[in-house]
């Protein structure tokens, strides 16, 4: 129970520590690079399964 404690804590300082960063010009730019790259992993992962999944659907 201490432990979850802990990760409670840790998680709520996380929060408020991006918060405060995101706050800087600095801080906002490293957020949209982050999302931005999110996105393009995200996108890219997306459009290899469709790839797969066409491959599979007329291979079978």
């Amino acid at each position: 129970m201490k432990q979850l404690f802990f990760v409670a804590v840790g998680i709520v300082i996380g929060f408020a520590a991006a918060h405060r960063i995101a706050n800087t010009p600095r801080g906002a730019r490293f957020f949209a690079d982050v999302d931005a790259r999110t996105k393009a992993f995200t996108g890219a992962v997306a459009d290899g399964y469709r790839s797969r999944e066409a491959e599979l659907r007329t291979d079978g």
